[in-house]
């Protein structure tokens, strides 16, 4: 469709002039949309018509929808910060004993290792999931980086494009990389919770930027995290509590508008969670007393801390600069002390607990690291007062001692663990020397019983050898005797009946004829296959095995042995039963 725009007079507008044959084509085009529009609705409606059937079908389906995805998310998150399976019990119903990892290294937590006691709550190397995640996000960005630059630098070697860029950027990635490092080496340093069954509260105390906050949270996210079913960000085993509710006063709460203070604003979010809190409930305070007069705060502090220890949460977690509540674990065996540590000789917080013991503020180190003037330094030493020296550095000795301990009982099971190793090694070593020793009896006893079957065959074939050749040789023997006394005979004649005589003695009066195919003894005897003979030259008993008429032979088997001798020089002593 074309229309022509003609000039209107006096203005400088124009009008549209529409064709008349394109008329009626606008007219259809415009049915045709409005038929387009009629038919939307009608398919929309009857699309609205079969949701409305299957309404009810389709929110279900949508639930379990949303339900696998937060499921699936729960997965990926719990896989991605390799984190651990909670073991959750009900407070006041079940306590178990929770025993240290058997593959956990020495480098871990040693106080878990100790001894086999029951746990209230018990979270090894827990992280804090956002500082984790900041760091994961911060180390793979930076290695992106890294692997951009690299990629351009060996882009612009490929094209040969500017030198001086390409020197920027290899400074560049130089720095990258170094701080890849640093980030690989400033993991984020988790902190350890082990609970006694007998305590109710912990007053953890310690200098400010020491990370006692952080600990707080730590222990509130992994109860929460725990309750929707993800995995706690600490090593294995954990044991937390199924808390009902997990009530914290953390922050500063004033209001310009209800006129709170700092000091006030904690006391009222106190006084609700004292209201709300139950025995099966988790209270994480932080500061507590904290923007008041010291005497006072610590007394209200005092009192707030023993009120939750006697009929309060189940359990109670509270940070405190307070010196006063560091003494409520000597009174009530419901406390228990801990506190964060600080390395006196850096001026520097390592974001460790130390347990039984109470911690210092360091607030005066930390003002003179801080480039405070050392005359107020001075100052505030000297009004500290004595007492406070003195508590200070008998907290001191603690510390180190605790520290020193916990050094001393990483390296022994450092070496328990060796040893374990090694008596391994030395139960597989001696396996493998009894198996071997066994093959090699095995084998030798095997070779022995070879070789004693070879020299028996050897021994008996020989003997046989010797048997054979001592008949042939004694056979020997009287056949020259006999042809001796033959030539004898032959030179000086002798009656005729007396040679007839030997020589019948020797030869067992055995005369051999053949008559009709068949041979026949002077006896008149017959000797066949099986017959009992009589062999005068080896003096015992023999078998006859096989008969060669052609070579007037017979083939005997006496004991072992089998001889081939003339039919002379047998006599038959039994002969075979003819059919």
């Amino acid at each position: 469709m074309q229309t022509m725009k003609l000039p209107c007079r006096g203005s400088d507008a124009g009008s549209m002039i529409e064709p008349i044959v394109a008329v009626p084509l606008n007219d259809e085009l415009q049915g045709a949309r409005a038929l387009v529009v009629r038919a939307e609705l009608e398919a929309l409606s009857k699309l609205t018509d079969k949701i409305l059937l299957e309404l009810d079908n389709i929110q279900i389906l949508m639930q379990e929808t949303v339900t696998l995805d937060k499921v699936t998310a729960r997965a990926r998150y719990s896989i991605a910060y390799d984190g651990t399976l909670p073991d959750l019990y009900l407070p006041n119903i079940e306590h178990g004993i929770v025993n240290a990892a058997k593959d956990e290294p020495a480098s871990t937590t040693s106080s878990a290792q100790l001894t086999k006691r029951p746990w209230k709550l018990f979270i090894p190397n827990a992280y804090h999931p956002l500082l984790l995640q900041q760091h994961q996000e911060n180390l793979r960005r930076t290695k992106k980086d890294v692997a951009s630059a690299t990629a351009e630098i060996r882009r612009r070697r490929i094209y040969g494009q500017d030198i001086t860029e390409e020197d920027q950027l290899a400074s560049e990635l130089d720095f990258m990389k170094i701080r890849v490092s640093e980030l690989e080496r400033n993991h984020p340093i988790p902190v350890d919770f082990m609970i006694a069954e007998e305590t109710t509260v912990l007053v953890i105390t310690g200098p400010n930027t020491g990370g006692k906050t952080i600990s707080l949270k730590t222990v509130g996210l992994a109860s929460l995290m725990a309750k929707i079913g993800l995995y706690i960000l600490a090593s294995e085993p954990v044991k937390i509590p199924w808390f009902d509710a997990v009530y914290a006063d953390i922050g500063d709460e004033q209001s310009l508008t209800q006129s709170l203070s700092t000091f006030s604003g904690h006391l009222k979010q106190i006084g609700a969670i004292r209201a709300q809190s139950t025995s099966q409930s988790l209270v994480l305070l932080d500061e507590v007393g904290a923007g008041t007069n010291p005497l006072e705060g610590a007394a209200l502090g005092m009192s707030l801390l023993e009120s939750f220890a006697e009929a309060g949460s189940f359990l109670t977690l509270a940070t405190t600069h307070h010196g006063e509540l560091k003494t409520l674990k000597y009174s009530n065996d419901s406390f228990e002390n801990a506190c964060v540590e600080f390395d006196e000789e850096n001026l520097k917080p390592t974001f460790r607990i130390l347990w039984g013991i109470p911690g210092r503020s360091n607030a005066i180190n930390i003002a003179e690291r801080l480039g405070l003037p050392l005359d107020i330094i001075e100052s505030s030493r000297q009004l500290l007062g004595t007492a406070g020296a003195e508590i200070n550095a008998l907290i001191m000795d603690m510390e180190k001692f605790k520290q020193e301990y916990h050094e001393q009982l990483q390296q022994a099971q450092h070496y328990l663990m060796q040893s374990k190793e090694l008596h391994n090694d030395l139960e597989v070593a001696q396996k493998s020397i009894v198996d071997h020793s066994t093959a090699q009896r095995k084998r030798k006893s095997r070779v022995v019983s070879e070789y004693a079957v070879m020299a028996r065959s050897i021994i008996h074939k020989k003997f046989q050898q010797y048997r054979e050749s001592a008949v042939a040789q004694r056979v020997l023997e009287e056949e020259k005797a006999a042809e001796k006394a033959k030539s004898e005979g032959a030179k000086s004649p002798e009656p005729s009946s007396t040679s007839a005589l030997k020589k019948t003695q020797n030869t067992n009066s055995i005369t051999v004829a053949e008559a009709n195919g068949k041979i026949i003894d002077e006896d008149g005897g017959i000797p066949e296959v099986g017959d009992l003979v009589y062999v005068p030259k080896l003096k015992n008993q023999a078998t006859v095995v096989k008969i060669d008429s052609s070579k007037n032979e017979v083939q005997v088997q006496a004991g072992m042995m089998k001889l081939k001798l003339k039919l002379k020089d047998v006599k038959v002593q039994k002969q075979k039963t003819s059919r």
